[in-house]
């Protein structure tokens, strides 16, 4: 048998002809030429009896050498009593299931799956925190194959940054994806359970808020005084009066705002509590929405970008005016420390029931069977309550009567 028939030049100077024609290199390997020009190697050999071919890659990518080697060792696996036909399927399959299984294939598996319970902002958040601080290091392992240590190099890597609480967050999203992988028999353990002792602690904070009904006033003050954008002094006024968390007031949509009933319905998926959440409207609310609504009610969200119409207000807008009338937002009062203020006056002023409070913060309580009749339960003293609370605001920005709270609040 002659074995190395070809020369590189001729491989590369093979013209297509009528019809598809072999030229061949000794030891069962030929190049296949079609009639298109495409080139490629392949390897007729015998085993156990039968005639078979094997493809050994196409030309330029794979070159004569890369070709003559991939021969030989298909040849050892003959000597070996091995098809080497056999062995490339069983890697090809391997390959698939591992590219099936990686972390990364994981992951989005399970952000797709899980994505409609959440919040569209959690749902990205999630996303991104894998793509950009795990999956260029650890996306193409297979999980089951993942070591505690190599989740932990890769955490390190956000710690020496200095975002602790980044680091905190991928953890537990990473332990998410584990446990769903054990559910879908991709992987036995949960490695970032492991983790729970090595990372840097985090430090607990509190989002900054006025609760002394006298100070609250004087914020409340300067912020009907403020003169900025109006579709801000807007959200401005609403962030006091309604106690939602910022991004729920600025990413208020015309759809979800009531007028005839005098509610507005936020839609599960944009609660952190992911259950629809509905924010009865006091008078003073109900104005400000008529006031503001010749300006942007032709849009889709109350508070739109300055920039773009197509999408809310910053989520720097609040607090950059808080800065604005002076107001130090690290230390003394955020655009969340209005949920603060509202809780710990209406705790403290007794005049309401804990949960009612609580409902209408969109806290979580109870069991799941209250939980299941929270949305229309109390919603006559959610009334009452919102009410009280605008009341109370005109009273306070006035300097009249003060709050008098009761015993221990909850803010």
């Amino acid at each position: 048998m002659t074995i190395g028939n070809l020369t590189a030049i001729a491989v590369k100077q093979a013209k297509p002809a009528d019809k598809p024609y072999k030229m061949t290199d000794g030891g069962g390997m030929y190049l296949l030429v079609d009639v298109k020009g495409g080139k490629y190697w392949r390897l007729n050999y015998r085993f156990a009896g039968k005639s078979k071919t094997l493809a050994l890659g196409s030309y330029p990518l794979t070159s004569l050498a890369e070709a003559r080697d991939c021969r030989d060792k298909a040849r050892k696996l003959l000597e070996q009593n091995t098809d080497p036909g056999m062995v490339k399927k069983v890697a090809k399959l391997t390959a698939h299931h591992a590219a099936e299984n990686s972390f990364e294939a994981v992951a989005r598996e399970w952000q797709e799956k899980f994505k409609s319970s959440w919040t569209a902002q959690t749902a990205n958040k999630n996303l991104r925190i894998l793509e950009v601080n795990a999956f260029p290091w650890i996306g193409h392992r297979a999980i089951d194959d993942l070591k505690a240590p190599e989740l932990l190099a890769v955490i390190r890597r956000i710690e020496a940054r200095g975002l602790i609480d980044t680091a905190h967050r991928l953890r537990m999203t990473a332990g998410q994806v584990f446990r769903y992988g054990i559910a879908t028999g991709r992987c036995d353990r949960n490695i970032a359970a492991d983790l729970s002792g090595a990372l840097v602690p985090l430090k607990k904070t509190h989002f900054a808020a006025i609760t002394d009904p006298t100070k609250f006033g004087q914020l409340l003050r300067d912020i009907w005084g403020y003169e900025g954008q109006f579709s801000t002094s807007c959200a401005f006024k609403l962030s006091a009066l309604f106690g939602l968390r910022p991004g729920e007031v600025r990413g208020l949509e015309w759809s979800e705002v009531d007028v005839d009933n005098a509610l507005i319905r936020i839609p599960l998926g944009k609660m952190k509590s992911r259950r629809l959440h509905v924010v009865p409207l006091c008078r003073q609310a109900m104005q400000i929405i008529d006031e503001l609504k010749p300006l942007t009610g032709g849009g889709r969200f109350c508070f739109p970008g300055m920039r773009m119409n197509d999408r809310p207000m910053s989520e720097n807008t609040i607090n950059a005016a808080l800065r604005r009338l002076g107001y130090d937002t690290k230390n003394e009062q955020t655009a969340h420390g209005f949920r603060s203020s509202f809780s710990t006056m209406a705790h403290g002023s007794g005049l309401f029931r804990g949960e009612v409070v609580e409902i209408q913060l969109a806290h979580k309580h109870g069991d799941a069977v209250r939980l299941a009749y929270d949305r229309g339960e109390y919603l006559e003293e959610r009334r009452r309550l919102m009410q009280w609370w605008a009341d109370e605001c005109d009273r306070m920005r006035e300097g009249a009567q003060i709050i008098p709270l009761r015993g221990n609040t909850t803010a």
